[in-house]
């Protein structure tokens, strides 16, 4: 089983008069590793919400496997459900059952398998989140991080094609973030679903996807192949991959133009306005971890990558041969 992709198109959310986004159109490509960027309040949680048609937006079209979730009837809706598997910030485990318990209550709820049969997927699937041999533990026994993968393997105990993240490094430290960041990929090797994780974490954008799009002033700035965010010259982007307080984004979001030419001119004098030195270039993509099969979404990707490589800038195109073809890369560079 192979994940399935979604087409999101001219898609519009409001709660009362205040639009969420509008107007977001994006493909996840099937069986790929997506990322969605953006300032806090940018609404990327309720975006990963309307996708599984938990919050129903105004206008446009998810397409989910053919079928339009918000053109559909309840069954139609029902059925679409099975095809996801959800990682909230939290890991949403029930404090009073044991992590086998809680990873086996998809399977109680929703199937008709006996406990022998639940028993089998439900270790399958710690082993596979790394967590076999804790099984009888409480969620309040462990760590962040192993509640984190319990949760992974909660959502991964219907064999779902599609898996949403939302903020997995919520709560985790710089090197559990890297761990688990790691533990996608993997799985992702191992079961060929499509993912789409929302997070702040720059070094997980850098280094997991194979896209990456991002949201701010209630628009798509943009989604693509890595590459193209992360050479990309829009202020927003350069400013949000770089954590600095230069540029568009400010504590409620926006700022105005009197705060950005204020702030340009502490910098002109020599001012520290922290973040980092602009970082140039593109970091290797995480690589799998020993023993793992080969990951299809990584050939798929190079395909596709290339029948679409003529409409991407320049600087993203050189990034992409560069791994490709870096005679190629050499030449567009010339």
């Amino acid at each position: 089983m192979s994940g399935v992709e979604v087409e999101v198109e001219g898609l519009t959310k409001s709660f009362g008069s205040q639009t969420i986004w509008r107007d977001v159109s994006l493909t996840l490509p099937a069986g790929e590793v997506s990322v969605l960027l953006g300032p806090s309040g940018t609404g990327k949680s309720v975006f990963l919400k309307s996708l599984i048609g938990l919050l129903r937006p105004e206008y446009g079209s998810i397409v989910v496997d053919g079928t339009n979730i918000l053109d559909c009837t309840e069954k139609e809706l029902y059925e679409i459900r099975k095809l996801f598997g959800v990682l909230f910030q939290d890991g949403a485990l029930f404090g009073s059952m044991t992590l086998f318990d809680n990873v086996a209550f998809p399977l109680r709820e929703h199937t008709k398998k006996s406990e022998t049969e639940i028993r089998k997927i439900v270790l399958e699937k710690l082993e596979l989140t790394g967590l076999l041999g804790a099984e009888g533990k409480l969620p309040g026994e462990i760590s962040g991080g192993m509640r984190k993968r319990a949760g992974l393997a909660r959502a991964l105990v219907l064999d779902p094609q599609i898996i949403l993240v939302d903020e997995p490094d919520s709560g985790l430290d710089p090197v559990r973030t890297t761990y688990i960041s790691q533990l996608f990929l993997d799985i992702n090797a191992q079961i060929d679903a499509t993912f789409l994780i929302v997070t702040h974490n720059i070094n997980l954008a850098r280094t997991v996807p194979d896209n990456i799009g991002m949201l701010f002033r209630r628009e798509l700035v943009m989604f693509g192949p890595r590459e193209v965010l992360l050479t990309s010259d829009e202020p927003v982007v350069k400013q949000f991959l770089n954590g600095r307080m230069i540029g568009p984004i400010g504590m409620s979001e926006e700022k105005d133009e009197a705060q950005i030419a204020h702030e340009q001119a502490l910098v002109d004098a020599g001012h520290h306005v922290g973040g980092v030195e602009d970082i140039e270039g593109i970091v290797a993509q995480m690589r799998l971890t020993p023993g793992m099969p080969f990951r299809q979404a990584a050939a798929r990707r190079q395909d596709r990558v290339r029948s679409i490589l003529h409409t991407l800038p320049l600087q993203a195109q050189i990034a992409i041969e560069d791994v490709l073809d870096p005679a190629v890369a050499a030449e567009l560079r010339a």
